[in-house]
This record gives C-alpha cells, sequence and structure tokens, in this order.
C-alpha cells in the first residue's frame, strides 16, 4: 500500500474530478490520504472530504503564506478544531519567505502558535518551510516542537537542515520534485535519510512527478514518488510502501485504518 501523507482534496481542481482521483488512487494501491488543511475558512471543506471517506484524514491550521486582515488564529481555537475525531496533526504550518517581505513578525507568532498548540494536544506537526530554513529550525528548538513531532513536508532543503529536523524526531516526507532531473542533491538527501523516518507525499494538485510532470497532480501519483526513490536507494519499492506505510500510522496516531 502507498500513503499519501500531504494534498489538498478541498482544492477545486481535485474537488471538479473527486471520483476520477478516488478511482486513481484505488488503481495505484493508493490505499490512504491526508488532507491538508490552509485557511480557517476553507477548514470545514477540508473536514468534510475527510469525513466523506473512511481512507482520507485532515489536518488543522494556517499555511504561513496566507495573510488574513481580521485575526489570527488562537491556540484555543486549533485546539478546539483538532477535537474532531478526523483531525490528525496540526498545520501546515511553518515560515515562507518567498513570496514575502520582512516584516514577517505575524507569520513567525503563527508558526508559534502552532507548535504550542500541537505540544498542547500532543499532535504531530506538519511543517513548511521555504526560504526560510534557519529561522524555522529555530523557532522549532526555541519552542520545543519536538515535544509534539512532526514531518518537514516537500523536503527541498539541504542534507544539514534535514539532519537538524532528524535530531528534534521529526520524519521528512518526499513529494514529486525528487523526482525531478534537476533535483539531484535532493536525491542525495532522499538516499540518506532513514527510511523508518521517512514519508511520502504529492501536495497534489501541484508538483507532480515524473512521468506526469506539468500535469495536474493527485494522490494516486505518490507511487510514482515512491518507486524513484526505490530505485534510487536500491531497495525494494514494496519495502519502501510498507515503511513509508507504517511510519504515517505510527507517526499520525489518532489516524486509524477502517476495521484497525
Amino acid at each position: 500500500m502507498f500513503i499519501d501523507s500531504h494534498c489538498h482534496l478541498d482544492f477545486p481542481e481535485l474537488q471538479a474530478q473527486a471520483e476520477g482521483v478516488f478511482s486513481l488512487m484505488r488503481d495505484n494501491a493508493v490505499t490512504h490520504a491526508l488532507t491538508i488543511s490552509t485557511t480557517l475558512k476553507s477548514f470545514p471543506a477540508v473536514r468534510a472530504v475527510a469525513e466523506a471517506h473512511d481512507n482520507v484524514w485532515c489536518t488543522a491550521g494556517v499555511h504561513p503564506d496566507e495573510q488574513v486582515d481580521d485575526r489570527e488564529v488562537s491556540v484555543e481555537e486549533l485546539v478546539a478544531m483538532a477535537a474532531h475525531p478526523k483531525v490528525v496533526g496540526i498545520g501546515e504550518t511553518g515560515l515562507d519567505y518567498y513570496r514575502l517581505a520582512e516584516p514577517l513578525d505575524w507569520q513567525r507568532q503563527r508558526f508559534r502558535t502552532h507548535i504550542r498548540a500541537a505540544r498542547a494536544l500532543g499532535m504531530p506537526l506538519v511543517i513548511h518551510t521555504r526560504n526560510a530554513a534557519a529561522d524555522t529550525l529555530r523557532l522549532m528548538r526555541e519552542e520545543d516542537a519536538g515535544a509534539a513531532g512532526g514531518v518537514m513536508h516537500c523536503f527541498t532543503e539541504t542534507q544539514d537542515v534535514a539532519d537538524a529536523a532528524l535530531a528534534m524526531g521529526f520524519h521528512i516526507s518526499f513529494s514529486g520534485i525528487v523526482t525531478f532531473k534537476s533535483a539531484k542533491d535532493l536525491q542525495e538527501v532522499a538516499r540518506r535519510v532513514p527510511l523508518e523516518r521517512m514519508l511520502i507525499e504529492t501536495d497534489s494538485p501541484y508538483l507532480a512527478p515524473t512521468p506526469h510532470r506539468g500535469k495536474m497532480n493527485q494522490p494516486g501519483y505518490v507511487r510514482h514518488v515512491a518507486e524513484f526513490i526505490a530505485q534510487l536507494r536500491g531497495e525494494r519499492v514494496e519495502d519502501i510502501a510498507r515503511c513509508t506505510g507504517e511510519n504515517f500510522f505510527r507517526l499520525f496516531a489518532k489516524a486509524v485504518p477502517a476495521g484497525g
């Protein structure tokens, strides 16, 4: 079995083709998926997708790239959102300096809020970092994110960043980016990350892996990520699938398969 540990099934591109999306998952032995919250406004739709499918769970959180004019999410609000049985993680959260310019104190405070909520809940974090690795790791240390644990999603950073996250007890998740010809450094990281701390994902509808690059991504394509990593590491794809699946259910302990 393959598990897509990070996708956005509430996004309109995937909603418009929902029947085909779930059919492709079945055809490719993708048995479960985690659909990710990005805004307060869209959280009910994210939760509704998870409620509608026994093999889908969701998170509660506000993406670091989302600017809001009215208010920021609070620890108490995240805790209340996470009380739902289908919510198994907090995020996606983190820091993203790619499109936004300083002052970004609001973004750093939002990240701290998510870490504090995850610690209060004993629930794993789903962390996004882009052009902000040093600050991401600093805030993780300052807020003791390792007490909650979690995953560095869609990892594209250096081996040093991976090692720092692993030292805090985090998992590393690889998306279709690892299959790109230009991703040689990332492929080296994928060779070195311990298999017992690895997850795979699509981040769909974005970042479709080779051989579907340029098309709309979807959870059924996570199989290509697993197959590429297996070839990269000289391991059996069955072992990549089994280990990343076991890692998923160990990390997101609130996610219990139907009949499990």
